[in-house]
Order: C-alpha cells, then structure tokens, then sequence
C-alpha cells in the first residue's frame, strides 16, 4: 500500500492534535469495520463581520496512518472556515489535499469529514439552532454507525468477560 508524501507528512507531523480545552463542540465518529475513532474538537467565535468561524480545531484519533493524516488534514481545511464552508468540506476534498489515499483507506477521509459534521452539528444543537437538512441527514447516518458500533464493543467487552470467567 502506496501513501503520498503529504500523507506520510500528516502521519509524522500531525497538525492541530491532542484535546482543546476549551472547545465548543466535540464530534466523535468511528468505524465499525477497521475499529478506527476520532474525536474532533472545534472552538467557533465571530469573526469581525459578525460570522460564526471556527476559530480554533483539535483532534484525538485512535487508527492507521491514513486516519491520523485525515484527522490532521480536515482539522486544517477546516481552521478559519465559517461554519458553512466547513460543512461543505467533503471526504473528498480530505482525500485530494492529501494527494490521495489507497482505495482500501478512503473510509479514513468519510470518518474525518463526519467528525467534522458532527463537531457542528453538535454545536448548533447545543446552541438551539436550526441545523441544516443535509447536516440533519449525515447526522442520522452517523448516529446509526455510532450505535451499531457501541453495541458491537459492548458484545466483545462481554465475549471477554465471559472468557475470563472461563479460564479463572
């Protein structure tokens, strides 16, 4: 498996990693294939004509190589991005900045733009906002995932206690 010299980059160099502390919002994401997970952390302020920016961002991610370059990369497309324009960042974009990734990475740039959605979808509910239709949407789907994933570590944790049990 082939990285870009941008991925390898991100991976050795991460940009805007660890917690925030005091940021706004958190979206957390994972996927239930590769077990990779992101926690994404955005600070929103308004900017001098009054928008709301994402004035400062942060990430933790527990996964490979491209999940970590992808948590780096989508944290600094995002860095100064109205809230609008970081909605509109896609996987794609994600994948592109970094020259690409392998097909069988791709998922890495969907996990890192869904942290990001969720970082504002979070926010704005919070906040009692109107969240946009197509934030809503990706939304539900993320929340599924979210869920199915919880259910499945919650069967493992039990598989383990069951086999502990067993041996002791």
């Amino acid at each position: 498996m082939m990285y870009t010299d941008k991925v390898i980059e991100h991976f050795r160099h991460p940009h805007n990693q660890g917690k925030l502390p005091d940021y706004s919002a958190v979206g957390k994401v994972g996927n239930i294939v590769c077990g990779d997970v992101m926690w994404l952390y955005i600070k929103v302020d308004k900017d001098e004509s009054g928008r709301e920016v994402i004035s400062d961002i942060s990430w933790e991610t527990f996964g490979c190589t491209a999940a970590i370059a992808t948590s780096s990369m989508v944290s600094e497309l995002a860095k100064g991005k109205t809230l609008e324009e970081a909605i509109a960042i896609t996987n794609r974009d994600v994948a592109d900045e970094l020259g690409g990734l392998p097909p069988v990475k791709l998922h890495c740039s969907a996990l890192a733009a869904d942290a990001l959605n969720e970082a504002i979808y979070n926010y704005l509910k919070k906040a009692g906002r109107e969240i946009p239709e197509m934030l809503e949407k990706r939304h539900a789907h993320i929340a599924k995932e979210m869920e199915s994933l919880e259910k499945r570590y919650a069967a493992f944790l039990q598989a383990q206690e069951a086999a502990k049990e067993k041996e002791g």
